[in-house]
């Protein structure tokens, strides 16, 4: 079960209860959990969502993983198969790692890659390449698995990844255009990762971070055909003004994969992939259900409105609280005590110097438009627990935050200009803090309005 840390969040009656419903929204992505519900064994038989394996047609079986949830994913796994595991790597985000029996787990940084997460892709990739005919390749997706993943394509190094992926996120790109220059950059990203697995068959269990679950985009879509191609890469680029600031290896590569120089990431309707299986076992949507039901549970009206919710957080949070004071005013969508219950993943554009993540900016950016409406609380999570660069999840703010803040002697627009929301947020008792929670299915935002 994951502990929120209750010494630094303001707490009330209510606030008890905006806590349970985190707690089962999380609940139901627990990784384990949905790895055991997807891969069922039976005798000699695994089942894989219809797709049945028997197990003395399977010589070896391989276990891979990378992403924030890799690790209890590989407990998952190893619990249903045990000792047929023939050998496993997985990598997770350090202090992701959980004790497992057959599957070695690997650290590795993230959002930036760093030297680590070149050694465990390698890792990875040797124990994909011995897969061969009669050989059963199981691999774990998760969120953070772009990162933890990392192997420059020919010609580049870890400096160029890395400055260009911070580049790219401190321009506000979305995760969809990150992973379109980060499949080109990549020698396993955008389909590439199964030509080391073939001939052997493939099953990917994927729990989803990204906005309707494309399988080309989560974790950059390693065994996915890869829609995308060089020419998106550089429109991604010369979009947010960083041709000319990335590494020159960076843009010469590209060029030369414009040129037809370089090949391009396998594409839909390649063979390549008749041998794999993909499932995605946990999503947003499933966290939000669960948000609305534990809501309901705790007698609250409750509606999950979209779980696509994508822009500036900021400019969401304007929206999040509007839909607040609807209710508050004329009680509709719902009549108090309502839960309204949105999913999806925001972007920050960075123009400050401050410590935050998207959540806690857009809990920020809620509590300014909420000071003279008591009753409304906004609730902007990061499923992970690790919202940007901080220990913190996000934010729970209502009409005191701000109050509280002033009282601080704080300033909150200037650390809403300043991107400094986790400093202020952790001042005014309106930080939520879970830990890692070792899931990863974007962001939940859900705004209660109590009678008043």
């Amino acid at each position: 079960m994951i502990e929120i840390d209750t010494d630094i969040l303001h707490l009330s009656q209510h606030r008890e209860t905006y806590l349970q419903t985190i707690k089962a929204a999380l609940a139901a992505v627990d990784p384990h959990a949905c790895v055991s519900s997807a891969l069922q064994r039976s005798g000699d038989l695994i089942r894989v969502h219809g797709r049945i394996f028997n197990l003395q047609e399977v010589r070896h079986i391989f276990v891979i993983g990378f992403g924030k949830a890799a690790a209890p994913m590989a407990q998952a796994v190893e619990d249903v198969l045990g000792d047929r595991i023939t050998e496993g790597v997985a990598i997770v985000k350090e202090g992701h790692t959980l004790p497992t029996r057959h599957v070695r787990i690997l650290e590795a940084a993230h959002p930036v890659p760093d030297e680590r997460s070149i050694h465990a892709a390698m890792e990875v990739v040797n124990l994909a390449h011995r897969a061969q005919e009669g050989d059963l390749v199981i691999v774990l997706i998760s969120g953070g698995g772009s990162a933890l993943l990392t192997l420059p394509a020919e010609g580049l190094t870890l400096k160029d990844i890395q400055r260009t992926t911070e580049m790219i996120l401190r321009a506000g790109a979305t995760i969809n255009e990150l992973n379109a220059v980060r499949k080109h950059l990549s020698a396993v990203k955008g389909g590439q990762l199964a030509r080391y697995i073939a001939p052997a068959h493939a099953v990917g269990l994927v729990l989803s971070d990204v906005v309707g679950n494309p399988l080309d985009v989560i974790a950059s879509g390693p065994l996915s055909p890869d829609p995308t191609t060089f020419a998106d890469a550089w429109a991604v680029l010369e979009k947010y003004h960083l041709l000319e600031a990335v590494p020159p290896r960076v843009r010469r590569h590209l060029q030369q994969g414009l040129q037809d120089r370089i090949p391009e990431t396998p594409k839909p309707g390649d063979p390549l992939f008749q041998r794999v299986n993909i499932v995605i076992v946990g999503d947003n949507a499933r966290a939000a259900e669960a948000a609305a039901h534990a809501a309901r549970e705790n007698g609250y009206n409750a509606l999950v409105l979209s779980t696509f919710v994508e822009g500036e957080a900021r400019e969401v949070a304007r929206v999040v609280v509007a839909l607040g004071k609807e209710v508050r005013r004329y009680n509709r969508p719902l009549p108090v005590p309502a839960c309204l219950v949105l999913g999806g993943e925001t972007t920050v554009t960075v123009r400050g110097n401050g410590i935050g993540g998207r959540n806690q900016e857009l809990a920020l950016a809620a509590a300014l438009a909420l000071e003279d409406w008591p009753g409304i609380t906004v609730v902007a999570l990061g499923t992970d627990g690790t919202d940007g660069p901080t220990d913190a999840a996000g934010g729970m703010v209502d009409a005191g935050t701000v109050v509280r803040a002033r009282e601080a002697g704080l300033s909150p627009l200037d650390d809403l200009m300043n991107n400094n929301a986790y400093p202020l947020l952790r001042a005014t008792g309106d930080l939520i803090i879970t830990g890692p929670t070792r899931t990863n299915v974007n962001d939940l935002m859900l705004v209660f309005v109590e009678p008043v």
